[in-house]
């Protein structure tokens, strides 16, 4: 790919693998977000999504692949990277015991940021802390911890932002200012790679890759993702839904069955075979049925053992 060609990347990078010990932790992953996207990055626990994010920013080796991070190598310029990435852990990694505005000049004071009075208060009030500077960063919650982690993440003025499973364990609206500061912060050029379980995250991401086991499996769209699934998916209402989904998952055809309070989400890979499969039950009394499209977490769940069964085949 020519220099040219990679000018609108942010991030760039191909065949990455690392091992942990026996674990094979990445096994060629390749991925491209273009600068100002939001890219989420799923997957299930232990399926590579910290250690790749770590290759990327610099603070580990891949033991082999290539690419670039905001144009500079990955393997010979990852202090450079260092410098122009704002990274949030999946754990608090603040002083407790300091204030907000404490905890962020210090940040800032380790970036050698220029004018560091003035960003940081900029910054407090940016996120909506300037109220709360003084408290100290452990008596905070979740949400609030959050928004300081990621006040911190942007002090610097950085062009990328990995960030780690950030709104695990935040209440929904949490979730959801951090996510309005996230789109902010896109629509103004900065890049933003985001590991999540959520699914609404997700959706509200340009782009998702899915990795599962250290390999990706998709990326694209939403749209794109639910496509390359290959699914077919029904929903029913019932009366008893624990019953007919068990009765369903005795049928051949039948792929997944997943319960959402009293209706069923039917899905197979084979329109044919699923027809066939539901046809006894589509005018069974007090049983609602429509076709409907696959939601993201049915496409992920027949990617995940879809990937999963092939692993076992070749073992």
């Amino acid at each position: 790919m020519t220099a040219a060609a990679t000018t609108d990347l942010a991030i760039s990078v191909r065949g990455l693998n690392k091992h942990l010990g026996a674990l094979h932790a990445v096994r060629d992953v390749s991925i491209d977000v273009r600068r100002g996207q939001i890219c989420g990055f799923l997957g299930p626990n232990g399926s590579g999504k910290t250690t790749t994010i770590r290759m990327l920013c610099g603070l580990m080796k891949p033991d082999s692949g290539e690419g670039a991070c905001l144009g500079l190598d990955i393997l010979r310029q990852s202090a450079a990277i260092k410098r122009e990435v704002g990274y949030m852990t999946q754990r608090f990694s603040f002083y407790e015991d300091m204030s907000i505005r404490e905890n962020l000049r210090f940040v800032a004071r380790m970036y050698g940021v220029p004018r560091p009075r003035k960003v940081v208060n900029e910054t407090l009030e940016r996120l909506g802390l300037t109220r709360r500077q003084k408290q100290l960063a452990g008596t905070l919650s979740g949400g609030w911890k959050q928004r300081m982690a990621l006040a911190a993440c942007i002090l610097h003025n950085p062009q990328l932002l990995l960030l780690d499973e950030p709104t695990a364990g935040v209440d929904p609206k949490a979730r959801r200012e951090f996510w309005d500061q996230i789109h902010i912060l896109a629509t103004e050029g900065l890049t933003v790679l985001v590991s999540t379980h959520y699914m609404d995250e997700a959706e509200r991401c340009n782009v998702i890759a899915y990795l599962d086991t250290g390999r990706m499996l998709a990326r694209g769209s939403v749209a794109d993702i639910v496509r390359s699934s290959g699914l077919t998916t029904w929903h029913v209402d019932a009366p008893d839904p624990v019953r007919l989904a068990a009765e369903l998952r005795k049928q051949p055809g039948v792929a997944m069955v997943a319960a959402f309070g009293n209706t069923l989400h039917v899905s197979g890979p084979d329109t044919a075979a699923l027809g066939q499969a539901i046809a006894p039950l589509r005018f069974q009394p007090g049983l609602e049925w429509r076709e409907s499209e696959p939601s993201l977490e049915d496409a992920f769940i027949a990617l995940m053992e879809r990937n999963r069964a092939q692993g076992a085949a070749a073992a």
